[in-house]
C-alpha cells in the first residue's frame, strides 16, 4: 500500500498449479484481468477522473457463441472423433472376416471384379454411417442445445464425404491384415489419437509446433471439425468450407484407389 501511494510499481504474486494447463491459463487470465482493471482504476483516481472519464473503454463482441458455452464447441467436434472412429472400425472387419472364416477363396471364384466385391462391402456401412450423423446432428441439437445456423443438407452432403473417406481407410486397413482383432486395433490406433489430438478439437492447431502443424494437414479430421463447426455455429456455406471440401475429397479419393490396388495385389 506504501509503494502504491508513492506511486511505485508493484508486484503481485501468482502460484499457480501447471499440472492442469488448461484451467491454470483460465486463471491466470482472470488474474491478469483483475490486476489491469485495478490498475486503471488506481491511475485513475491519481488522475482525478472517473471510470467513465476515460478515454477509452473496452466492450468486446463475441461472435457464434456470445455465451462462450463449451458445449457449442465440444459438440461438433466430438461429433467428427466419434464418426472417424466408428467408421473406421465398421469396414475394418470386413474383408479380415473373410480370411479367418476361409471364404475369402469363394468370393476370389466368383466372376465379379474387384470395384464391384469393394462397393458391395461398403455400402451397407455407408448407410450405417449415415444413420449415425443424423442421430448424432439430432442429439447435438435437441438434448444438448447446440445451435444449428447453417444448411442441414450441405451437411449431410459433406458427411457422406467423410464417411467415404474415414470407410475407405477402415477397409483398407482390412485388406493390410488378415485377423479381426488386429484390424480392429489398427483402426482404432490410425484413426482416435490423429482424430483426438491433431484435428483441433482438442489443442487449437495454430499453437502447436510447426512441424505437427505440417502433420495435421493429412488427419482428415481436421477438416471435417473445421466443416461441423462452420456449418453449425458460423452458418457457412462452400464459398467459405471450399478449401476443407476439397481436401475432405482428395482424401476420400486416394484411400479408396489405394484400397483398390491393395486389394487386386492381394488377391493375385
Amino acid at each position: 500500500a506504501r509503494d502504491l501511494d508513492l506511486g511505485r510499481r508493484v508486484p503481485v504474486q501468482a502460484l499457480l498449479d501447471g499440472s492442469d494447463s488448461n484451467t491454470a491459463t483460465i486463471a491466470l487470465n482472470y488474474l491478469e484481468g483483475i490486476v489491469a482493471r485495478y490498475s486503471t482504476r488506481i491511475v485513475a483516481e491519481k488522475l482525478g477522473v472517473g471510470p467513465r472519464d476515460l478515454p477509452l473503454e473496452g466492450r468486446p463482441r463475441v461472435w457464434f457463441n456470445p455465451e462462450l458455452q463449451s458445449k457449442n464447441y465440444i459438440v461438433p467436434g466430438l461429433i467428427a472423433v466419434i464418426m472417424m472412429v466408428i467408421a473406421a472400425l465398421l469396414t475394418s472387419l470386413t474383408v479380415a472376416r473373410e480370411w479367418e472364416r476361409g471364404t475369402m477363396e469363394q468370393l476370389i471364384a466368383t466372376p465379379i471384379q474387384v470395384p464391384e466385391l469393394l462397393l458391395g462391402k461398403l455400402l451397407p456401412y455407408v448407410g450405417i454411417g449415415f444413420i449415425d450423423v443424423v442421430l448424432s446432428v439430432l442429439v447435438g441439437t435437441t438434448v444438448f442445445g447446440v445451435p444449428f445456423r447453417g444448411s442441414l443438407t450441405l451437411l449431410l452432403v459433406l458427411s457422406l464425404l467423410f464417411l467415404l473417406g474415414a470407410l475407405g481407410l477402415g477397409m483398407l486397413v482390412s485388406i493390410k491384415t488378415k485377423s479381426q482383432i488386429l484390424a480392429s486395433q489398427a483402426a482404432m490406433v490410425v484413426t482416435f489419437p490423429p482424430a483426438f489430438l491433431l484435428s483441433g478439437f482438442v489443442f487449437d492447431i495454430a499453437n502447436m509446433p510447426g512441424w505437427l502443424q505440417a502433420i495435421t494437414h493429412v488427419v482428415p479430421g481436421r477438416y471435417f471439425v473445421t466443416i461441423l463447426k462452420g456449418i453449425f455455429l458460423k452458418g457457412v456455406g462452400l464459398r467459405v468450407l471450399g478449401m476443407e471440401v476439397l481436401f475432405l475429397a482428395l482424401f476420400s479419393l486416394v484411400v479408396m484407389v489405394a484400397a483398390h490396388r491393395v486389394f487386386r495385389k492381394r488377391l493375385e
